[in-house]
């Protein structure tokens, strides 16, 4: 199974991040991973939660705008260059890593990345060629 990011569109303004928080809290929706820019008008908030299908319903039903789409969940070794292991593949495949921020947990002595890519089959395929360790559904777990 993919793992899927969940973006929300919101106003920079104070609380409208807490208020995503309050709407997942509320459905006991847990996030494992989020990322949030105010480059973007509105800002463009990432996430990787234990329910993806049932937070983008409750989002939107909050009127909010939701998007999502498949990304890679990846080990990276977690000392100094350890991300390299991961950008160097993408490179030789020509993939462009559009958004990337860490799951908030480590996984023995593994950080973990999630990456948003321009052309994720082609990622998938040139990390597994390099025996590039990827997560699927059981990131969603505890």
């Amino acid at each position: 199974m993919p793992v899927t990011q969940v973006s929300v569109s919101v106003e920079n303004k104070p609380g409208r991040l807490n208020e995503v928080c309050d709407i997942l809290e509320k459905e006991h929706i847990n996030i494992k991973a989020i990322m949030a820019s105010t480059v973007m008008a509105p800002v463009q908030v990432h996430m990787i939660v234990s329910d993806p299908e049932k937070a983008e319903n409750v989002l939107r039903n909050n009127g909010l705008t939701v998007r999502t789409c498949e990304v890679i969940a990846v080990a990276t070794p977690d000392h100094p260059g350890g991300l390299n292991a991961v950008l160097r593949p993408l490179i030789e495949a020509s993939v462009n890593i559009e958004t990337l921020y860490p799951f908030i947990n480590l996984r023995g002595d593994e950080a973990i990345v999630i990456m948003e890519v321009d052309k994720i089959d082609d990622a998938k395929a040139v990390l597994k060629k390099h025996w590039v360790k990827t997560y699927g559904s059981e990131i969603y777990r505890n």
